[in-house]
């Protein structure tokens, strides 16, 4: 069974599928945060602004495959699209969940599949689209996929040195904390004199939605 903190339509609020409609179907669990606030500050990954504990969310619970792609496909509703349909399979980390089957019957069903992972897990399962998000504190594994999203500033990084590795788009977006505004216009300067890095901000959360 699969444990899924919830499923809904939206569109994708960051990095390069900006503002394309998806399903986004996020699954409970993570290995760098028990997901408990209490515990947060002592957690490898420190500052991490979703909720992916429990299944209370939206369509959430624990399913068996056949359950859950009839979920997801009562959520798709865009009609006005030429595209596949799009999912974006994330977390917490949905690696720790995500398999062939599900991928499989994602892709018989028409979808185009990017996955968001914290890069702390290998994988040879075939998604349309990887999205690797490493944190500085964790392992660091999976080094190669479409689009690699730093969120910044993380210190440990030598953005010089990882642009070189086998992904196709470098995001840098700027860490959500107090210094919001500061790191946004650090995140802007860095990227103006520092090719390939691209700003990716959240405009979902600017527009109010999920």
């Amino acid at each position: 069974m699969y444990s899924v903190k919830e499923v809904y339509y939206t569109i994708q609020g960051e990095g390069y599928h900006t503002g394309r409609p998806a399903v986004f179907l996020r699954f409970t669990g993570c290995n760098l945060w028990n997901g408990r606030k209490k515990d947060k500050s002592k957690a490898i990954c420190n500052f991490c602004d979703t909720d992916f504990l429990g299944t209370d969310g939206k369509n959430g619970g624990k399913y068996y495959l056949e359950k859950l792609i009839s979920v997801i496909k009562k959520e798709w509703n865009c009609t006005y699209t030429s595209e596949k349909k799009f999912i974006v399979l994330t977390g917490g980390e949905p690696l720790l969940q995500v398999d062939d089957l599900l991928v499989k019957k994602l892709k018989k069903e028409n979808f185009f599949i990017a996955v968001e992972t914290n890069g702390t897990i290998k994988t040879n399962l075939k998604f349309d689209w990887v999205t690797v998000s490493p944190k500085e504190n964790a392992e660091w594994n999976l080094r190669k996929g479409d689009e690699l999203k730093v969120i910044y500033p993380q210190h440990k990084f030598n953005l010089k040195k990882i642009k070189n590795l086998e992904f196709k788009y470098f995001f840098l977006q700027p860490k959500g904390e107090e210094k919001n505004r500061t790191n946004i216009l650090k995140t802007i300067n860095y990227c103006k004199s520092h090719k390939p890095w691209f700003p990716s901000f959240q405009i979902h959360k600017s527009l109010g939605i999920s």
